[in-house]
């Protein structure tokens, strides 16, 4: 009985034994596929040449040979917009490009960074086909509090009075949202990193907006609410008034009573003038 109990126990582990070395095996088999293929992928790796910054530049420095440099690139991780030839980034030597934003050195030069050849860094720049450039006057409450930079997006409300037959009521109304800003007084610069509290926000919009903006702004008082980097919901329809924002309900207008109309005519019997009802008519 003791001796089956042993050989049992032999084979089990004989058994375990083997399992374990082929485990190993096929791990090793594994790893140096792996190896193969990142070795294979490695040296197959496509690469481009693209212009970086050779030193830091800021907003509104202007794009020199000096300033950039060619090196190679991984074609798979190039950034949209780089550029690839000295043609390209440089065209005219009379006319240079000027940066749009800051960038580091080793950083890629890319088309949303730069401007045009021979064009300022100034809003024109930075407007779009079909797009025009609105001020709109803010203090430290209307322009959330100077934490507004170019290249945010605000919502704009209206403030104001509205008349009508019965009464005048005060409305907040939400008349413009998604609406890009592209300056904060004189200043384009996206990079500004200090909070200011400014006197005018430059937006972008459409020439409708414009008289939107504009009729808005001289009857009544507009505010900007800043809306977050990553946030793409469509805002709703809003307008607020006293009696909304307080629970009052207004009573229903008291309906109007039509008096019947009573039409008669005088007639004299003797010495005695009558009024005898007739139908009435128009």
């Amino acid at each position: 009985m003791r001796a089956v109990f042993g050989l049992v126990l032999i084979a089990g582990l004989g058994l375990a034994g083997l399992a374990v070395y082929m485990i190993q095996e096929r791990f090793t088999a594994y790893e140096n596929e792996i190896a193969r293929q990142r070795a294979a992928n490695g040296g197959a790796t496509d690469m481009v040449e693209l212009y970086v910054a050779n030193k830091p530049m800021k907003y509104g420095d202007e794009v020199k040979p000096e300033n950039v440099r060619r090196v190679k690139w991984p074609a798979n991780l190039q950034p949209q917009g780089a550029f690839h030839d000295k043609d390209a980034l440089f065209p005219d030597p009379t006319r240079q490009r000027v940066m749009l934003r800051a960038i580091e050195p080793n950083e890629a030069l890319t088309e949303v960074k730069v401007t045009k050849p021979g064009e300022s860094a100034g809003i024109t720049s930075l407007l779009e086909r079909g797009m025009r450039a609105f001020a709109i006057k803010v203090d430290v409450a209307s322009g959330v509090s100077g934490f507004l930079r170019p290249g945010n997006t605000v919502d704009i409300y209206w403030s104001g009075q509205v008349r009508g037959e019965r009464t005048n009521r005060e409305v907040t109304k939400m008349i413009e949202s998604g609406v890009k800003i592209i300056a904060i007084d004189q200043s384009a610069n996206v990079d500004a990193a200090e909070a200011k509290i400014a006197r005018t926000v430059t937006v972008a919009v459409r020439p409708k907006q414009v008289a939107r903006l504009e009729q808005a702004q001289s009857s009544g008082r507009l505010s900007l609410s800043l809306v977050g980097n990553d946030d793409d919901t469509i805002s709703e329809q809003i307008e607020i008034d006293q009696n909304s924002l307080l629970g009052i309900v207004e009573a229903p207008e008291p309906e109007k009573t039509v008096e019947k109309e009573e039409c008669t005519i005088r007639t004299r019997k003797g010495g005695e003038v009558v009024e005898i009802p007739i139908p009435c008519t128009n």
